[in-house]
């Protein structure tokens, strides 16, 4: 029992008429993984007709065994007298030993069956971390003056975007997933393979962060060609490839810095910015001695006008340039700014405790559906979410998100 290629011919003659059985697959869209066809009675009939689509396989069932396959498309007569006839198409010559070597290993019923995989390119499929993730970013090093070395500043990174993905390999699809059902969507495999990309994307992201690479951390999102070269030399995504699916396509489309992190960079911003004032002015007060030096007439005045560089950036570079011949050791401590300082200390307490009084009267409602004001649940004592809700999906997100863990939505 197998396939045989019908002519082309055949289609537009009366001889197509004569099929007794046509058994197609129309419907399958980017949700649809695979569909199983067949007659009311459940037994292909002799010289019934197989009809494949563009970006379809079409696989021969019978009793618990594969008889034939195609992944090329076309319209083919099922022979019930010959052999398996027909390997072909996308995936050339290991399309035979692939069906070879797949035995199903549930319960095989008495039916006969024709499964159309869906071989297109499986789109939109959407993913995030859930939670920040580490990231060495070299464009802010940290130096290190024991050693004289560079080191990467540590960082933690969300990242959102999408990924494509294929069936590449029907036998290991429907023997470690599909089995026979009736029809496998998308949205059972989704979560699953969500859960997997991201794990694929946390060693990407560690690779990307390597001393080899060194990408900047803000630089992720232009990296796609890189990442998808990575999956492929070092097989990042083995566990997805091993259901017969492989990613065709990884796209980062906006990556994020956790709050602490974001401030890490700030404070390395601003610090480098000083540095470079301050090796400025150490510059500039150097050649303004050298210029008073060598300035006969007007000795005094040169070194009137460095006393007066230095009063006016004392304050603001913490004494960078401060006279050499100064005498003064230590400044006086004053007293009053610290005075002042104790006073905002306290006013910045009581008004926490004032902020703590007034959410703890908000009033707010628990899973269970009872009302409830302070930090615990009166009905049921579980705690108060703090949890930020998506607008658009739904989904619950840490307090510290800006954006939506599952769909990427900017949270309020």
């Amino acid at each position: 029992m197998g396939l045989i290629k019908a002519a082309k011919e055949a289609i537009k003659s009366t001889f197509g008429d004569q099929w007794k059985e046509a058994i197609r697959c129309e419907d399958m869209n980017n949700e649809t993984l695979m569909v199983k066809r067949t007659t009311p009675t459940g037994v292909i009939t002799n010289k019934s007709t197989i009809i494949v689509a563009p970006g379809q396989c079409a696989v021969i069932y019978d009793n618990g065994r594969v008889l034939d396959a195609t992944a090329e498309e076309g319209l083919y007569t099922f022979d019930s007298s010959s052999s398996p006839s027909f390997f072909a198409g996308d995936f050339g010559k290991t399309f035979k030993e692939m069906w070879e070597r797949f035995t199903y290993n549930g319960e095989s019923a008495k039916q006969q069956a024709v499964f159309f995989f869906n071989t297109k390119e499986i789109l939109d499929n959407k993913f995030g971390t859930p939670a920040p993730i580490p990231f060495q970013d070299w464009s802010h090093p940290i130096p290190n003056q024991m050693t004289n070395t560079l080191s990467p500043m540590r960082v933690e990174i969300k990242c959102f975007g999408k990924y494509t993905f294929k069936i590449t390999n029907p036998a290991l699809f429907m023997q470690e997933i599909a089995g026979t059902a009736d029809i496998y969507l998308k949205e059972k495999l989704i979560e699953q393979m969500r859960s997997e990309v991201i794990a694929v994307f946390q060693n990407v992201i560690n690779e990307l962060g390597n001393e080899k690479h060194k990408v900047p951390v803000l630089e992720m999102p232009s990296q796609t060609d890189e990442i998808r070269t990575m999956m492929d030399e070092m097989v990042f995504d083995e566990p997805i490839r091993k259901r017969g699916i492989s990613i065709t396509c990884f796209a980062v489309e906006s990556v994020t810095l956790a709050e602490e992190s974001e401030k890490k960079i700030d404070d390395y911003e601003l610090s480098s910015n000083a540095h470079m004032q301050q090796g400025r002015l150490v510059d500039a007060y150097a050649e303004a001695i050298q210029n008073a030096a060598s300035n006969k007439s007007g000795t005094m005045n040169g070194f009137m006008g460095i006393g007066m560089m230095n009063m006016a950036t004392n304050g603001m570079m913490g004494g960078v340039a401060t006279n050499p011949w100064q005498n003064t050791k230590n400044s006086q401590i004053d007293l009053s700014k610290e005075n002042q300082n104790s006073e905002e200390n306290v006013m910045k307490e009581e008004a926490k405790v004032e902020s703590s009084k007034v959410e703890q009267n908000e009033e707010w409602k628990c899973e269970c559906g009872n009302v409830n004001k302070g930090k615990f649940c009166s009905n049921c004592g579980k705690p108060k979410s703090n949890k930020k809700k998506c607008t658009k999906c739904g989904a619950e997100n840490e307090p510290t998100d800006k954006f939506c863990s599952e769909c990427g939505t900017k949270l309020e």
